[in-house]
């Protein structure tokens, strides 16, 4: 019998285990389908459990181990995916009534890079239809409905990464894979007290990903840590002939980790202008107990503005635009009346009438909004604000209703728009028992900077050795 405390476990922790053979792959991976089966309903985090297919590959890595080969951290590590990547074996749905029977005859690139690292795919999971494409309003806006944090079951897990955000914080599976257009890893990393980590575009191929905003899409870890979140994107990061819009960019990050980081000036950290003062008050002073935190090792510059861009009306135009037309045959056929969101249902419509004047307009504004924030990073190290500035949503509560009078704002679009990479994780407890987050946000590829300082942060802190008491 294994101990309770596996299912929560690290990667890093399960993969010195298995390395040392102390652990089988075998009887992980039976923990966790276990636990898919049994907990994914109550939360409704998953789409599919791949029992078959996934103690298949488990008993290989375990072969692999009794003939001497250790294919790395993630080899015999079982994890869950985001139901927009394709698998050969297992339907794709998109979390869309109109797709729950799709199938695909090919992996999509990062689930056969994480193969190839020895990782076991036990779920496809849970998510917001369309990731949000046409629009929506509440929690139960996919086919197999509203996705629950396990931290309190009457909320959302977060969106449109919804399964992977709850499967992680529930113990159902190590680790997961998640996608973001405009935040959709940082908020399920928040609202469900786990880390995500949202690369920069182009880092992590998109192959075989369904396509909200080909210019906009990422792929990213959804960790328990931050250093978890370095040993998978380095698995799954890299150059990919079948994505032209990955950069021959690579990202290493050693198993056998430096504890004491080496000497360097102290980090600069801008504090987010706006993104705190007027948010939900545990939040509030959650952040600012973390910037107390970040003191030890960094100097903190408080209340920086945001280079002065309409990002807002930008990443709106360019998701509506883009998504109306990667959906066009659903809109145009009629078949969005079957989503389960009222909003998504129209939302289609009004995308479709975007013009390219608008569309073009906010393209053309992405190049001066990248060169300001080159500028900026030239100033600061990081950016870092809280990851929301409200904790998770009730799930019977239009989202516009659920917390009247909070007006933070928020660098999430900003921050997709010029394609930056951010990392989530927890940082407290809120209303409801419910966990908030910060967010740490740095120029083009600093992946490794992001995941030191929010590995530093974690070392000095134990929000992200809490349970959720489920299971």
């Amino acid at each position: 019998m294994l101990p309770d405390t596996i299912p929560f476990a690290s990667v890093r922790e399960l993969a010195e285990r298995i390395r040392a053979r102390k652990l089988s792959p075998v009887e992980l991976t039976e923990v966790y389908l276990d636990r898919l089966e049994r907990i994914g309903p109550r939360l409704g985090a998953v789409v599919t459990v791949m029992r078959d297919a996934a103690l298949e590959e488990a008993r290989e890595r375990e072969r692999e181990l009794r003939r001497g080969r250790w294919r790395g951290p993630l080899h015999g590590v079982p994890y869950g995916a985001k139901d927009l990547l394709a698998t050969h074996n297992a339907p794709t749905s998109w979390g869309a009534a109109p797709y729950k029977d799709q199938r695909f005859d090919y992996d999509a690139t990062v689930i056969r890079r994480l193969r190839e690292a020895g990782a076991v795919l036990a779920a496809k999971l849970a998510m917001i239809e369309l990731a949000g494409g046409m629009g929506y309003n509440e929690a139960g806006a996919s086919f197999t409905g509203p996705c629950r944090t396990p931290w309190n079951l009457n909320f959302w897990s977060g969106g449109s990464s919804s399964g992977p955000g709850a499967a992680v914080a529930a113990g159902l599976v190590a680790f997961a894979i998640g996608s973001e257009t405009s935040g959709s890893i940082i908020t399920p990393a928040a609202f469900s007290g786990i880390t995500g980590l949202r690369p920069t575009y182009g880092l992590v191929s998109r192959h075989g990903a369904m396509a909200l905003s080909w210019t906009l899409d990422k792929l990213g870890p959804m960790c328990r840590t931050a250093d978890d979140c370095g040993l998978v994107l380095a698995a799954i990061a890299g150059p990919d002939p079948s994505d032209p819009t990955t950069r021959d960019v690579r990202f290493s990050y050693p198993f056998q980790r430096q504890e004491v980081p080496p000497k360097r000036r102290r980090l600069r950290i801008a504090v987010m202008k706006d993104s705190y003062e007027k948010a939900q008050p545990e939040v509030r002073e959650n952040f600012l107990r973390a910037l107390d935190v970040l003191r030890r090792f960094a100097e903190i510059a408080m209340d920086i503005a945001l280079p002065d861009f309409p990002y807002g009306p930008a990443v709106s135009t360019i998701v509506d635009a883009e998504g109306a037309s990667a959906f066009r045959d659903l809109i145009e056929s009629g078949r969005v009346r079957e989503l389960a969101s009222p909003q998504g249902r129209v939302g289609g419509y009004a995308a479709s009438l975007v013009t390219a004047v608008d569309y073009l307009h906010a393209m053309r504004l992405r190049a001066p909004m990248r060169r300001a924030w080159v500028e900026m990073f030239k100033k600061y190290d990081v950016l870092v604000a809280p990851s929301r500035s409200t904790v998770a949503y009730p799930i019977d509560k239009p989202f516009n209703q659920a917390y009247p009078g909070v007006t933070a704002s928020s660098p999430i679009g900003a921050s997709n728009l010029v394609g930056v990479p951010a990392i989530s994780v927890s940082n407290g407890f809120g209303q409801n028992g419910l966990p908030t987050g910060i967010q740490f946000i740095g120029p083009t590829f600093s992946e490794k900077l992001l995941i030191e300082i929010a590995h530093r942060y974690q070392q000095a802190t134990d929000w992200h050795k809490r349970r959720p008491m489920i299971g």
